[in-house]
């Protein structure tokens, strides 16, 4: 998965980035991170940490795509994929320059709350999901304030999008890759997420015999869906 950070000097931040989201602890930031991984030379640690974080460029995508070319062929051989499913993510924050923080509904607890949210695509088989796109939802107050994401480091072509577009974003390259496409001879579902699904007719994809289903047929897919 480093190799996708795209040059090799990223490999060892990158790895220790994730290893560090696995060690004990709330405190997911630079300094505990580095501490626990390297506690030898704290400082040139958290140094190459925040700089793979907020300098170095990667894409994201291409990691996501090299999880899911080691994951899914694994998890395919135990079960079939059954459902693509379109959610958000909320991440609690307390501060207010992480990009795209907002006071925003919080499905972890249930209430509006300060936070990040992402739109997510995920496949899923009956037991497990795998998440193959990941877009944070920038909110219209940061997507109109020019200084706080020049702060941030925006870029100018990422514009303000709801998140039922989003999800249509990230369905439709899926639809047109080999994610579509499986083994089976069953169709794979389409399900959104409670927020997405309040009005699913929103995404603007996939809406079957004239209206939006909870579940929508999206393509072949590994094994029939249920229903």
């Amino acid at each position: 998965m480093a190799k996708a950070a795209g040059h090799r000097d990223r490999e060892e931040p990158l790895e220790d980035s994730c290893r560090g989201l696995l060690l004990p602890g709330e405190r997911k930031s630079v300094e505990p991170m580095a501490a626990g991984l390297h506690p030898e030379r704290v400082q040139a640690a958290r140094q190459s940490l925040h700089h793979r974080v907020a300098k170095a460029p990667w894409s994201d995508e291409a990691v996501l795509a090299a999880v899911r070319a080691q994951v899914l062929p694994a998890r395919r051989r135990r079960q079939p994929v059954v459902a693509w499913i379109v959610d958000e993510t909320a991440i609690p924050k307390k501060g207010r320059h992480s990009v795209g923080v907002a006071r925003q509904y919080c499905g972890q607890l249930g209430k509006p709350e300060n936070g990040q949210v992402a739109v997510t695509l995920s496949v899923a088989s009956w037991q497990v999901s795998l998440p193959v796109a990941w877009r944070l939802y920038l909110v219209r107050e940061w997507a109109e304030d020019r200084a706080r994401r020049k702060k941030a480091g925006v870029p100018e072509e990422v514009k303000f999008q709801t998140k039922p577009e989003i999800a249509r974003d990230q369905i439709r390259p899926a639809l047109a890759s080999d994610l579509s496409r499986g083994g089976g001879v069953g169709r794979c579902r389409l399900r959104l997420g409670h927020a997405l699904s309040r009005k699913p007719e929103r995404v603007g994809l996939a809406l079957g015999g004239g209206r939006a289903e909870h579940d929508q047929r999206v393509g072949s897919g590994d094994g029939a869906a249920a229903g």
